[in-house]
């Protein structure tokens, strides 16, 4: 198993930028892909970014240009660079791992974009 654990969420003005990050409890170079998930209230969950193992990211086309998707190997962590924040952000944002052929989540963080 493989325990995520993200913060950074937050309170921002539309315009504004945020941080998140996600902490894995198991080496990177032993996930095969993570990503970063997010639910708005009423809708399903839907992917906002994803990194592969190799490097290679993939971003949905409504964040496209204004989120970056990073990794740090040595810290095990996985980071959403978020800017030019719009109110259609605000949702549940939840780290997601592929990890020996099985999907771990984490316990998600608010990202509340609002004047």
């Amino acid at each position: 198993q493989v325990q995520l654990v993200e913060s950074g969420g937050g309170l921002v003005q539309p315009g504004g930028s945020l941080r998140l990050s996600c902490a894995a409890s198991e080496s990177l170079f032993t996930i095969s892909a993570m990503g970063w998930y997010r639910q708005a209230p009423g809708k399903q969950r839907e992917l906002a970014a994803q990194i592969t193992g190799g490097g290679a990211t993939n971003y949905a086309d409504s964040v496209k240009g204004r989120f970056t998707i990073s990794r740090d190997m040595v810290k095990n962590t996985v980071y959403l660079q978020m800017a030019r924040l719009k109110p259609e952000d605000t949702a549940v944002y939840y780290c997601h791992a592929e990890y020996a052929r099985s999907g771990y989540w984490g316990q998600g963080t608010q990202v509340t974009v609002s004047s």
